[in-house]
């Protein structure tokens, strides 16, 4: 009888641990893809298809590019509606949305597809200047508005921004650009995700937009998890979608326990 109490006993406190123990959390199925400066989401609609087929939840941001708080504010909206754990991804311009909206505690992790990651009081303008791209080389490419509104010379933007896309798709883009405001790659940023949460970076090779050294260079600081993908422009998400596809499903999949540093 002793024996059988003990054993009563035993089953009973490994029964308690299995009650109390935390279960591992899942790895997120919310993917929020943030566009970049004079582009709009529709650029990611092949990344969008690829993902929604692995099983994601995938929300895709309009950002108003009117201002940096504006476009953070959105970031912020649309987070709020994702209702639990997501991975947050950027392009460009949208890295540096991504990394002051990525302390939203809905997020869990950051990729960034060849984009900028500023931390406090840095902001991508100072930065691109350090490191010139061959947009930042290639003197009258970026017009600006009497109201201080900037977007790429429509007859560049082909060459310098999708020379990897097809030329109808290209010009097409360049014809139907989201005009940014200047102080959108000048505003200090006063939060950096990528301190406390886990990141990927994609280094597209030959990025005539932002050099690719300083993406390597955000990404090593960053401590990212990093892919180059050779030759491809700065439309990397929408020219190499499949390659793009697998890093954000693989960064989804790895995370399956609350983020730490």
């Amino acid at each position: 009888m002793k024996h059988l109490n003990a054993g009563l006993a035993f089953a009973a406190t490994l029964s308690l641990f299995a009650t109390v123990a935390p279960a591992r959390a899942e790895p997120p199925k919310n993917i929020v893809l943030v566009h970049g400066a004079w582009v709009d989401a529709s650029g990611w609609k092949p990344v969008y298809e690829i993902l929604t087929k692995e099983g994601f939840r995938v929300s895709m941001l309009q950002e108003p590019e009117t201002s940096f708080g504006d476009d953070v504010t959105a970031a912020k909206r649309l987070l709020d509606l994702q209702g639990g754990p997501t991975l947050l991804v950027g392009h460009s311009y949208g890295g540096s949305i991504i990394t002051e909206a990525g302390v939203h505690p809905n997020v869990v992790g950051l990729v960034y597809v060849a984009a900028h990651a500023p931390d406090v009081g840095e902001d991508e303008g100072a930065l691109g200047k350090k490191t010139p791209s061959v947009l930042g080389k290639t003197e009258g490419a970026i017009k600006v508005t009497p109201d201080k509104f900037t977007y790429l010379d429509p007859v560049q933007f082909p060459k310098l921004f999708a020379p990897d896309l097809p030329r109808e798709q290209a010009e097409f883009e360049s014809r139907s650009q989201v005009l940014a405001a200047t102080q959108v790659f000048t505003t200090p940023l006063t939060a950096a995700a990528w301190k406390t949460k886990p990141s990927w970076g994609i280094v597209a090779g030959n990025d005539q937009i932002i050099n690719p050294d300083l993406e390597r260079w955000y990404y090593e600081r960053a401590k990212s998890h990093t892919t180059v993908i050779p030759g491809a422009s700065h439309s990397v998400y929408e020219s190499h979608p499949k390659e793009v596809a697998e890093i954000i499903t693989r960064a989804a999949r790895s995370i399956d326990q609350p983020a730490t540093r």
